[in-house]
């Protein structure tokens, strides 16, 4: 089942959805790295957006 792009909401900002190739490019632009990095960091603390963030900031 594919993003309901209709319904966003405090969960869709909070979470990225590693499924989404625009999300994953948007989230990394976000962020300032790689989408393989962020995918990385988003496979060892999870998909809640600020944890990915943390991660990303202490390396």
């Amino acid at each position: 089942m594919s993003d309901d792009k209709t319904k966003t909401g405090q969960a869709d900002r909070a979470r990225i959805n590693l499924s989404e190739d625009y999300e994953v490019r948007d989230w990394a632009e976000k962020f300032g790295v790689t989408q393989e990095a962020l995918r990385r960091a988003a496979e060892r603390v999870g998909p809640m957006a600020e944890d990915v963030r943390r991660e990303l900031d202490g390396k």
